[in-house]
């Protein structure tokens, strides 16, 4: 026979299992942990080439693949048939099986990459059925802008098709050697920009970073073995919640790498993310900011009967008076663990009061 349990409790600190409670004060960090400088990005390049030697599951009835391997074979020496107009003709190649025209690309590092490194590169087919013990012909890769017509990089190799993966996908490790180096500028006109990590990216952070970097003085980035009378003064200012402008002092302007690494070594104090709630359902896993409250509401939940907020409800904070009065996700969080309340249970409350328009913070789900 079910019945319903009611419960009324104060914010006192309980044991969390299910949850983890943010911190809601300044949170010192390096500020390299939580922005990259414009710059570091990476870099993709891209071809299009033929894969031989398959097993009969090459494209078939394919006349861009044709006339692709035809070529190929012209540019290689090969006696190729021309037609009355002087095209190459296609049917000597029209029946080819064991070839596949592919997409080929690779991705570089956010450090870039010079001539003769070797970069994995990725093969997808168009119209093969499998790309099972194929070999990639020699592969210009361009970058991704169509108008730009460099090579960068030159691919070719064995595929490698994953025993887990679709048959029509493979790898080859170190498949792509670098013809033109591709570098990581990350100055312009004696500035870097900034870049915040989106989890951090806010109006509040940038403005807190430009005024922790302008205040920063010859102390704490200037080095006193230099000689004296260069400014070691540096200015910064937020463009919007995910750049940060910063200009190289005249102390590093002829080594900006130094400037860098000591500006990305500074400590920055910036807010908590103390009214997120992170949701995890794949792991079970809650993080629950302190600062995150709900509305005065009754929850129901199978056999459970929880009051929150109001006077001589759950969770009462402030004045102890008649007035309804907001309480903490934690303190809820804390009572359905107290009942042994599995976190799924937990989840499925926390979705319902960000439904109703009773939780007030952000939910993110991973």
């Amino acid at each position: 026979m079910s019945f319903l349990k009611r419960l009324v409790v104060t914010p006192a600190a309980l044991a969390m299992i299910v949850c983890v409670v943010g911190r809601c004060d300044a949170a010192g960090l390096k500020l390299g942990d939580i922005c990259r400088v414009k710059g570091q990005e990476t870099n993709t390049l891209q071809g299009l080439g033929l894969v031989v030697g398959l097993r009969g599951t090459g494209d078939s009835d394919a006349a861009p693949t044709a006339r692709a391997l035809a070529r190929m074979m012209q540019l290689m020496g090969g006696p190729m048939a021309t037609d009355r107009t002087g095209n190459l003709d296609l049917e000597d190649v029209a029946d080819a099986k064991n070839v596949a025209m592919v997409f080929v690309t690779a991705t570089l590092s956010t450090v870039g990459a010079q001539p003769g490194d070797l970069v994995d590169v990725t093969v997808n087919a168009i119209n093969a059925k499998s790309l099972e013990g194929g070999t990639l012909m020699l592969t210009p890769m361009l970058g991704p802008r169509a108008d730009n017509p460099t090579v960068y990089a030159m691919a070719q190799g064995r595929l490698n098709v994953s025993l887990d993966g679709p048959a029509t996908s493979a790898r080859i490790q170190g498949g792509a050697k670098m013809e033109a180096a591709i570098a990581a500028n990350y100055q312009k006109d004696g500035k870097i920009t900034l870049v915040l990590e989106k989890d951090f990216a806010s109006f509040d952070t940038a403005q807190r970073i430009e005024d922790e970097i302008n205040s920063f003085s010859s102390l704490t980035l200037g080095d006193p073995t230099t000689t004296s009378g260069m400014s070691t003064r540096t200015r910064a200012r937020a463009i919007d919640q995910l750049h940060i402008e910063v200009s190289i002092p005249e102390l590093y302007s002829e080594n900006p790498i130094k400037f860098i690494a000591l500006l990305l070594g500074t400590t920055i104090q910036i807010s908590g993310h103390s009214s997120r709630v992170v949701i995890n359902e794949r792991d079970g896993v809650v993080v629950i900011g302190k600062d995150v409250e709900i509305a005065p509401v009754l929850v129901t939940h199978r056999s459970l009967r929880i009051e929150a907020g109001g006077s001589g409800g759950f969770a009462q904070v402030g004045d102890t008076n008649d007035l309804p009065v907001n309480a903490k996700l934690k303190s809820l969080a804390d009572a359905l663990n107290a009942l042994d309340v599995p976190t799924s249970d937990l989840i499925a409350i926390i979705k319902t009061l960000k439904r109703k328009g009773d939780l007030y913070g952000e939910v993110v789900f991973q």
